[in-house]
């Protein structure tokens, strides 16, 4: 990226908590916590402070089928940055002394999720749509499947998780392409080839199985998550999709915050979005409103949802064109963002796709495409549904549902 000073390094697995068991749930966002105790030569302290040193800093995630390493330094930083994440990747140490502080601290973490009603909502939301699948499950786990990791079963944990058939390293900004290569194969390209590829080991499927989740909170506001199954990130409608989304409660100028908030008052944010996974994806609209008005928004969002499947406005589409072209292009203005949009591209697809490419299919999205795309939606007859707060609040999830199905 001509004129940066600086650049991203993002080493992706495409593995993640969809690829635990249940007894293992919480195991990925552990093992990404633990390689930064120490690795290779350097301890927990030296990590930070060397990368620091070249002006960098360094963090990872943990999702349900990807787990990232992240470093943004100065340039002629990658050196330092390749090595350490390798050693993170390849070489903790996982000293058992970490493991029980970590514990601790993960179990703070978990409460903490289960204290913000605005992260705890979406976690039911997960497991009213997946069930008893990984996907279904929140990826910090519970302080019971975390406590029973030891250091000998999560390095043999690591071993499968972050087996080289599955890592991609992307670096964007200030880079040369020949230093890239040179470093990933001093690097990574020793890694001992396990004869497993990721379609080999790809985890179980999954399927949108639906339900409610209702939790009664005494809350000020109730937290309210509205969800329908939806294509996956590989599938032809992935962008009608996208354009639903938006036209449905991207933005300020859509129809849920139009109808929901300007006009009847009823929310202070709402607003829609798509999920999607390898194999599956969910449409969901997620809302703050007071108890006493949410079965009222579950029918206003289910009735938005049916007439955006039946007429799509020109304007509102080529707006919301404009949105996730946008979207899109000021992504790519971040190192980091580029970095780890490339290695989500090569994960799922084994190739890269354009912003050109990207924008032509965007524009190609026409109003029989929304439309299709909205009734496969409804088609199924499911819903998800998480509404927490006052027990009033809990009618809107049976609402919504009834709204929409009858």
């Amino acid at each position: 990226m001509p004129g940066l000073e600086t650049f991203a390094l993002s080493v992706v697995i495409g593995r993640g908590a969809r690829y635990e068991t249940q007894d293992q749930s919480g195991w990925c966002h552990l093992l990404e916590h633990m390689v930064f105790k120490g690795a290779g030569s350097r301890s927990s302290r030296d990590i930070v402070e060397h990368i620091e040193a070249e002006g960098g800093n360094i963090n990872a995630a943990t999702g349900y089928e990807r787990t990232s390493f992240q470093v943004r330094a100065l340039k002629g930083g990658l050196p330092l940055a390749m090595e350490i994440v390798s050693d993170l990747i390849r070489r903790p140490t996982l000293v058992p002394a970490d493991m029980v502080r970590e514990k601790q601290v993960i179990a703070q973490e978990i409460a903490e999720a289960a204290d913000a009603p605005d992260d705890y909502v979406f976690d039911l939301a997960q497991t009213a749509a997946f069930g008893a699948h990984p996907l279904g499950r929140p990826i910090l786990g519970t302080s019971a499947s975390v406590e029973t990791a030891t250091p000998q079963s999560l390095e043999a944990f690591r071993a499968h998780l972050y087996d080289p058939s599955a890592i991609v390293v992307c670096a964007a900004g200030a880079v040369d392409e020949a230093e890239l290569l040179a470093l990933s194969e001093r690097w990574f390209g020793d890694a001992p080839a396990s004869g497993l590829d990721l379609s080999a080991t790809a985890p179980e499927p999954v399927q949108f199985v639906g339900g409610a989740q209702p939790k009664v909170r005494r809350l000020e506001q109730a937290h309210l998550v509205l969800m329908l199954p939806a294509p996956s990130a590989r599938d032809d409608d992935y962008f009608a999709l996208r354009v639903f989304s938006e036209i449905l409660g991207g933005g300020m100028s859509s129809r849920l915050f139009q109808e929901a908030r300007e006009r009847r008052g009823l929310a202070y944010a709402i607003d829609a979005y798509a999920d999607t996974y390898a194999d599956a994806g969910v449409l969901g609209v997620y809302a703050g409103c007071a108890a006493k008005d949410g079965l009222e928004l579950a029918k206003v969002t289910a009735g938005e949802i049916m007439g955006l499947a039946e007429r799509t406005e020109p304007g509102e589409l080529a707006r919301a064109k404009a949105q996730l072209k946008s979207s899109l292009f000021m992504a790519r203005e971040s190192a980091l963002a580029r970095a780890e949009q490339a290695a989500g591209q090569v994960l799922l697809f084994d190739r890269l796709f354009s912003t050109k490419e990207i924008g032509a299919s965007i524009d190609q999205v026409e109003a029989s495409d929304v439309q299709r795309l909205g009734a496969s939606l409804l088609e199924p007859r499911m819903t998800a549904t998480a509404a927490l707060g006052a027990k009033g609040a809990a009618a809107a999830a049976e609402g919504f549902s009834r709204a929409l199905h009858g």
